[in-house]
């Protein structure tokens, strides 16, 4: 903490507890320097915050990446403060993150259009275990800026491989490339209520299937395959007793795949047509042509259902 005559500097490291977050261990400061007389509260950006540069976020370009709700909580405290020492609410607020910059490359912030650092996010400042909250903000800021931008089309994949491979297969800008990762549920629902005409989601067969069975949360820890449920769709296109028992002792997806691959079995087209079902019952209502696709581990082709219109998905 430090203080003189007409600013105050304070800094707080980020503890992400069990939240997978990238500034976890990051030392976040904040300086308020008395603002000009009637000019409110104003935010700038310091080392390793990001500044805004497209359309589609909640900030208009120009802006320092500080979202509306971290804001309006500093206001209000500048607002309580100011009152209690009977002064107005004028004030110069500067977030800096040493190191942001770097760390923001592993974020999707130069995607969204986000230059220069970290964006400063939250709703309570308090971190909820394992909500992914910062990601799931990116997949819908992604969105933001995509329907921002005119886009039609946009495509969600769960990783750098099966999005090279929707890079192939369309000639898609970057800003319709949305990692999703395993949150897939995050989009699709996003998607209801801020749809685009058409929507790809892609994948490997392991998260695929995941998805076909219902699950809309991918990730390994919290979502993992049926085999007896993979089993039985195996046995609803041609599958014999033998390679069913044999696809449900699996010990991987994969292994069942390569199972249902030598006897014949074209599992992946079985598994994409259920996902595609799962996806569009998550879309709901929402007017957008959706395809799933299905890549192995080296980004090749293995299954791809027709884009229909999601509204067909409903039970």
């Amino acid at each position: 903490f430090e203080r003189e005559e007409d600013f105050a500097r304070a800094g707080v490291v980020k503890d992400a507890g069990d939240d997978p977050d990238v500034t976890h261990g990051a030392l976040i400061c904040a300086q308020v320097r008395r603002g000009v007389p009637g000019a409110g509260v104003r935010f700038f950006a310091g080392e390793g915050v990001g500044v805004v540069t497209r359309p589609g976020l909640p900030l208009p370009p120009g802006e320092p990446a500080i979202n509306p709700a971290p804001r309006k909580m500093m206001v209000e405290t500048i607002i309580e403060a100011s009152a209690r020492i009977g002064v107005g609410a004028d004030a110069d607020i500067e977030i800096s993150v040493p190191g942001g910059e770097e760390l923001a490359k592993h974020t999707l912030n130069g995607r969204l259009g986000i230059v220069g650092g970290l964006s400063i996010l939250g709703t309570t400042g308090i971190v909820t275990p394992f909500s992914c909250a910062a990601w799931i903000d990116s997949i819908h800021r992604g969105v933001d800026v995509a329907r921002a931008s005119g886009l039609t089309h946009v495509a969600g994949t769960t990783g750098s491989t099966s999005e090279a491979a929707v890079k192939r297969l369309y000639d898609l800008p970057e800003t319709s490339l949305i990692e999703m990762g395993d949150f897939v549920g995050g989009l699709l629902k996003y998607l209801r209520t801020h749809p685009v005409a058409r929507v790809t989601i892609g994948g490997g067969f392991a998260k695929m299937t995941k998805l076909a069975q219902g699950r809309l949360d991918l990730h390994s820890g919290r979502s993992s395959v049926d085999f007896a449920r993979l089993a039985n769709t195996a046995r609803e296109v041609g599958a014999g007793e033998e390679i069913a028992a044999l696809i449900e002792s699996a010990n991987s997806a994969l292994e069942a795949l390569q199972i249902g691959q030598s006897a014949g079995i074209d599992l992946s087209a079985a598994v994409a047509r259920d996902a595609w079902k799962t996806a569009a019952r998550a879309l709901d209502a929402a007017e957008s042509e959706l395809e799933i696709i299905i890549f192995d581990r080296e980004g090749a082709l293995l299954a791809r259902t027709p884009f229909q219109k999601a509204i067909h998905g409903r039970d």
